[in-house]
């Protein structure tokens, strides 16, 4: 069984990255943000569960931060008894909860759920044990050294040495880019060992350079479309340029949120266009959370 699961869930990676390179995930995105909307606001389980489904046939599922759609429909659907697809789900759900589980292995309702399906913590520990292994190594370590590097400069009061630390790693990032990809959870997970090292900061910190500023809003839009790069991480780096480097204002609220916004209208359809929720329910999820 053990064997089994593992090839089905390296299996249904290698179908969904076919997949998902023709996929807009911005239109994902986009139609999640409908369906918690129905969640949160209307309270319509069942319309949620049946939207859901819909979308995870279309679209190999994501787990995002706060809003966790794939595990809110299994969730959903087993409260109701409606049928998410069992154990193949279930299994599907392990590595995107994976990059967290220090954290979600004391998720009791996680955990419970699995047990229900006959998985237990052994199980799911020897699953999430498989997906690192299968992380991309010379990528942990590439991103290892900038992401050190990048701490390490903001800890000096050296405000040079930050600035050419800063550039090695645009440098590295665009190299990476190009030969192996973005360093995605899937890809470098988001600790090595005990380090923690999440891409969005490194990218965030890269925004203040101008000569750097048009190869990255191309490319790392690329990667918002392939699902590979949160639109959180990308709109606050756009909207940190747009505040320190061009003084104007941001076009997404989330470098520095709402309270000075002065038109809620033009920041909702620019977050439209990248996959956001509007600010009335980024408000509801987080009050929520």
């Amino acid at each position: 069984m053990r064997n089994f699961s593992y090839t089905l869930i390296i299996s249904f990676y290698i179908l969904s990255s076919c997949k998902s390179s023709n996929l807009n995930y911005i239109t994902y995105y986009n139609k999640v943000n409908e369906i918690d909307s129905i969640y949160r606001f209307k309270k319509d389980t069942l319309k949620v569960i049946s939207q859901y489904r819909t979308l995870f046939k279309k679209y190999p599922p994501k787990n995002q931060d706060r809003i966790a759609e794939y595990y809110t429909y299994i969730s959903m659907a087993d409260q109701h008894d409606k049928n998410f697809g069992g154990k193949k789900s279930l299994y599907k759900l392990i590595p995107l909860v994976a990059p967290y589980w220090q954290f979600e292995k004391k998720n009791v309702k996680l955990i419970a759920l699995y047990k229900k399906y006959g998985i237990d913590e052994q199980e799911m520990e020897r699953e999430v044990a498989k997906w690192k292994k299968s992380l991309n190594k010379k990528m942990v370590d590439s991103f290892t050294v900038a992401f050190k590097r990048d701490q390490d400069s903001r800890k000096d009061s050296n405000h040079d040495n930050m600035i050419v630390n800063d550039k090695k790693n645009a440098e590295m990032l665009k190299r990476m880019f190009e030969n192996e990809g973005f360093p995605g959870l899937q890809k470098i997970g988001l600790y090595n060992g005990d380090f923690f090292m999440p891409s969005g900061p490194l990218l965030l910190h890269l925004a203040n350079y101008p000569e750097y500023h048009d190869y990255f809003k191309t490319k790392l839009l690329e990667y918002v479309k392939s699902g590979e790069l949160p639109p959180r991480d990308y709109a606050a780096m756009m909207d940190r340029y747009n505040l320190q480097v061009l003084k104007t204002e941001p076009p997404y609220a989330i470098y520095t949120g709402s309270s000075t916004i002065k038109d809620s209208t033009i920041i909702d359809r620019n977050r439209k266009s990248i996959g956001l929720p509007r600010m009335k329910h980024s408000q509801a999820i987080i009050k929520e959370k």
